[in-house]
């Protein structure tokens, strides 16, 4: 079997995994790792979850795909378990969470022409962001190394220190029309929003009727505490990106708005496969799994043992700088290079990835339980010992 055939589009560990149950996962030579990327917080259930299979298997032999010519139960359902739970009133479903990225930043810029004029179109996003890397998504994304191969981007975007009231309130005037933030940014290093960033955010879309628009697509659906990442924060948005974890495998995004943010109409948006019976069935069972059965009424015990397990760990080998994160979002600041710390750990049979420039990303199925935590952090300190020998 030949990967040639294949765009070098990432870099890749060298090896081919072919089943998993839970959060264990299994390479083609039967090698069992511990999976604490989760498809990098997608898998919310671990692999092979009953729930899954079930709605797969039942949906598949019923209905896979319609146009979105008409309607289906499936998507119907899911939008429904989606606006019970939020402050919000409609949904939009598409296939990813660039997709959502990019509705959010359409339904700002007509908010902006219908509420304003030609000139209220500027949507202004933080530093050390990443919304994704589609064009309008990279535009509004805070790092330069992601950019720069692929200038000239999307015009109308500027740029705000992440967390810095006073440069939020300089950049903000009546021609802004969205502000697009991470309630904690994944990617660049487990940074989380402070509650007074956002609060201003929220005073500042108000006062100059813009559109507050978080992206949960790594925090939210669970992962926090709370099924949507803004309710840890108390602050509501007007739009929010979702998707991984959304359908805990099967590709699957949306974005939700409120009635006040309700800008697009027939023709304005779509996406072919969006709200396809089959991805909708599966967020359903994903929802229910999750806020029915308990899954998240558990991450808050399980978050602060872990926490205080790392705690620990950092008191004990001192190569921690920080334990960052909020739920099974966690990072660990290192003071040593956290690729090799990556790397030992995929050689001792424990899958994390990094983040930023010095934090390693933990990010466990939500059904994790406190025994199996226990034999990822065995191999973390292993891993701690033999770099601090």
């Amino acid at each position: 079997m030949s990967r040639d055939s294949v765009m070098n589009t990432y870099g890749r560990f060298n090896v081919t995994f072919e089943k998993g149950f839970g959060p264990k996962i299994y390479d083609v030579n039967g090698k069992e790792y511990i999976d604490f990327v989760s498809g990098v917080a997608v898998n919310c259930l671990g692999h092979s979850h009953p729930a899954i299979i079930n709605a797969i298997n039942k949906q598949s032999n019923k209905l896979i795909h319609i146009s979105n010519y008409y309607w289906n139960t499936q998507h119907t359902l899911l939008a429904e378990k989606l606006i019970e739970n939020c402050d919000h009133s409609k949904v939009f479903f598409c296939n990813s969470g660039t997709e959502a990225v990019e509705g959010c930043l359409k339904t700002a810029r007509k908010y902006g022409k219908l509420k304003g004029n030609e000139n209220k179109n500027i949507i202004l996003y933080m530093s050390d962001s990443f919304h994704g890397r589609s064009m309008g998504a990279l535009s509004v994304t805070g790092q330069p190394k992601y950019q720069k191969d692929f200038m000239p981007l999307l015009g109308g975007v500027k740029e705000v220190k992440f967390n810095n009231i006073d440069d939020l309130r300089r950049n903000f005037n009546e021609n802004v029309c969205g502000v697009i933030i991470e309630p904690i940014q994944g990617e660049s290093g487990i940074n989380s929003s402070t509650k007074e960033f956002l609060e201003e955010a929220r005073k500042l879309c108000d006062k100059y009727d813009a559109l507050l628009i978080f992206d949960e697509i790594q925090c939210g659906m669970g992962r926090l505490g709370s099924l949507f990442a803004y309710k840890k924060f108390g602050v509501i948005p007007d739009v929010i990106a979702i998707a991984k974890a959304l359908g805990g495998g099967l590709p699957i995004g949306a974005f939700i708005a409120n009635e006040r943010a309700l800008t697009l109409v027939p023709g304005d948006h779509g996406s072919t496969f969006g709200g396809n019976p089959l991805a909708a069935a599966v967020g359903v069972a994903v929802l229910k799994e999750l806020v029915d059965e308990g899954v998240i009424a558990s991450i808050d015990e399980k978050s602060l043992y872990l926490k205080e397990k790392l705690t620990e760990l950092k008191n004990k080998y001192r190569i921690i700088n920080e334990v960052k994160g909020m739920g099974l979002l966690i990072g660990i600041s290192l003071n040593t290079d956290p690729k090799h710390f990556m790397n030992l750990c995929f050689e001792k049979g424990l899958l994390v990835v990094t983040a930023g420039s010095d934090v390693i990303r933990l990010l466990p199925p939500l059904n994790v339980t406190l025994r199996e935590m226990d034999e990822a952090l065995k191999i973390l300190e292993e891993v701690m010992k033999e770099i601090s020998a």
